[in-house]
């Protein structure tokens, strides 16, 4: 596979972390944005090899991790309706509610279905036309234009019968949120790279100059993490706050336009409530009026649900950098993959859920950075 063994290549990885220790002066704190990022972080022991000065946290770049408890629990009430087949990714199934979670109800006898495009569930309205079939819409940007796509040939097609629960939000603002934070930590950011590949990387170009921060947009192999780690330092250390594309054959500044006008056409920007950090202005996608006939909330009047989260549970505090997985008393014990707390340790992606993965619960948190 190209690409695979020069972004994994062991003396290259060694000599970059030999120039960040020849570079750092003092200590600096970094955010990986994307959950991808973490996992490959903690898989690889990445924060392991830099040297002290240097410390990783870990940002809301989960998009299953930052659903919403409000919007979990929609999800919940209209996957219980008899006349409903729900369609999600798999990895929305076992997200916790307020008292179950999307799996439990498909073994109560509910129709909860597992689909690997929102297309796919187009198909299902065709083939069951006294049915509503639903999508949980989720994810950053980077999903946004397959959804918008469901959404548009739905509405060309004239398929009534389909709708979806839109629980979309948008990177930029989030970064704004923390930077403004009194309980800020982040000096610079890795930043997302399957964003980017759809948005470009303009819009963190006011970022980086408003809150003087570097920003480096990151791919997902050790060697990319490492590479934009470095390239991050390098700025800190001279006093710069620039957006940098370590990612460029992946990435460029404009991002695919073609995607980025389907979902200008299908969704507008609106007010997000992300799970463990509260409403952010202008941080998520909502459909558009033309597209009213496809928006299960107002189809199913599910807009105002109350919830509660555990109180036991920090993932608010990890996905804004603030805590580690481990600093989190449940951590590993009363929450762990079979019986989840928060999102965090229910995706693949999130923070708490990798390291769980790779044996970080079974360690004490002073050994979570090697000397």
């Amino acid at each position: 596979m190209k690409y695979l063994d020069e972004y994994r290549d062991e003396a290259l990885a060694n000599g970059i972390v030999s120039e960040i220790r020849r570079l750092v002066t003092k200590p600096w704190v970094l955010m990986e944005v994307c959950g991808g990022q973490t996992h490959s972080i903690v898989k690889y022991g990445i924060d392991r090899l830099l040297p002290n000065e240097i410390e990783l946290v870990h940002g809301p770049g989960c998009p299953v991790c930052v659903t919403s408890l409000e919007m979990i629990d929609k999800a919940l009430a209209i996957a219980r309706q008899p006349d409903v087949i729900f369609c999600s990714f798999g990895d929305m199934l076992r997200v916790p509610g307020s008292d179950c979670d999307l799996l439990i109800l498909k073994s109560r006898g509910c129709d909860v279905r597992v689909v690997y495009s929102p297309i796919d569930c187009l198909k299902i309205a065709r083939a069951n036309p006294e049915k509503k079939v639903v999508f949980f819409a989720i994810g950053f940007e980077t999903t946004a234009p397959g959804n918008a796509m469901a959404v548009w040939q739905a509405h060309q097609q004239r398929i009534k019968n389909f709708s979806v629960l839109v629980s979309h939000v948008l990177v930029p603002p989030a970064m704004a949120s923390i930077l403004q934070s009194p309980l800020n930590r982040v000096q610079g950011f890795l930043g997302p790279g399957h964003v980017c590949t759809v948005m470009g990387y303009r819009e963190y170009e006011p970022i980086a100059q408003r809150y003087r921060v570097p920003i480096v947009i990151t791919g997902f192999e050790p060697i990319d993490i490492l590479e934009g780690t470095l390239m991050t330092i390098r700025q800190l250390e001279a006093g710069k706050a620039e957006v940098e594309n370590q990612y460029p054959r992946v990435v460029s500044r404009d991002g695919n336009r073609v995607a980025q006008d389907l979902v200008n056409n299908v969704f507008e920007v609106g007010d997000r409530k992300w799970r463990g950090v509260g409403s952010i202005p202008k941080s998520g996608y909502k459909l558009r009026y033309e597209f009213h006939a496809h928006d299960a909330e107002r189809l199913f009047d599910v807009q105002e649900i109350d919830t509660k989260e555990p109180e036991i549970c920090i993932s608010g505090l990890v996905l804004r950098g603030v805590k580690k997985p481990h600093d989190c008393p449940a951590f590993g014990t009363l929450c762990n993959p079979e019986r989840p707390l928060g999102a965090t340790m229910v995706s693949a992606e999130g923070a708490c859920a990798a390291y769980y993965a790779y044996g970080r619960h079974l360690q004490k948190p002073a050994l979570a950075k090697a000397s």
